[in-house]
């Protein structure tokens, strides 16, 4: 039996085009001001260490560190000093009105009525934790965040990995065949269903690619109990 979802949110919960047109643009315009006014910041300069750490060198500047993550963002590469950083600025869009996080309408409703009925629900994104509040504390169905028992970002390993699954079904203290897991990327439902977790692809474009996968197009057709 189903007792707790796990899900992703680009392309799942949400849109990837609102990450990818809104928030990283958004991210890469404000990086180097970003940077410039905050750099004594303690947290910052926490995850300047961890940039230094992942290169191999000295990072002691501003430009060099905005140089260094305009570069990560144009590879799209998933590491998380450049998300906790990412998150830090789209903070700043967020509060100041800037944008709301997109939602696909079915998302919310489906979440809520699973809450509603005892599943306990949690979030597992590449994007920082503390981004992934961001994104549904200021969504455009409103604050959702009461609705999550908890957050996990690559802190728990990248989203391929098997031991990331099982390393959160550890965390969230349930078996992970209790767990569904839902995302648009088959090789993370790959690597989660190796884990024994269960899963559903979710086919939001229809593109019906082969998948070994439970498939859905909506949140609506997915019923945890007959999976």
């Amino acid at each position: 039996m189903i007792r707790c979802i796990l899900t992703d949110i680009e392309g799942t919960t949400s849109s990837i085009s609102f990450v990818k047109e809104v928030l990283f643009p958004y991210a890469v315009s404000h990086m180097h001001d970003f940077l410039t006014e905050q750099w004594e910041n303690p947290d910052v300069q926490v995850q300047i260490e961890a940039i230094a750490t992942e290169v191999g060198s000295p990072v002691s500047t501003p430009a060099q560190a905005s140089a260094i993550l305009q570069a990560w963002i144009a590879q799209d590469l998933k590491i998380t000093p450049l998300k906790a950083l990412q998150g830090m600025i789209w903070q700043a869009g967020y509060e100041s009105g800037a944008y709301k996080a997109h939602m696909y309408p079915d998302a919310p409703l489906q979440l809520k009525q699973w809450k509603a009925s005892g599943l306990s629900l949690y979030v597992y994104s590449s994007g920082s934790i503390a981004a992934q509040k961001l994104f549904f504390g200021y969504s455009e169905a409103g604050d959702l965040t009461a609705l999550f028992s908890g957050f996990f970002d690559t802190t728990s390993g990248g989203k391929r990995d098997v031991a990331s699954y099982r390393t959160i079904s550890t965390s969230i203290g349930v078996p992970a065949k209790e767990i569904l897991f839902l995302s648009d990327i088959i090789e993370e439902l790959d690597a989660a269903r190796e884990s024994g977790m269960r899963t559903v692809w979710l086919d939001r474009e229809n593109t019906l690619a082969p998948c070994s996968h439970p498939r859905a197009q909506s949140f609506s057709e997915i019923c945890p109990e007959q999976i």
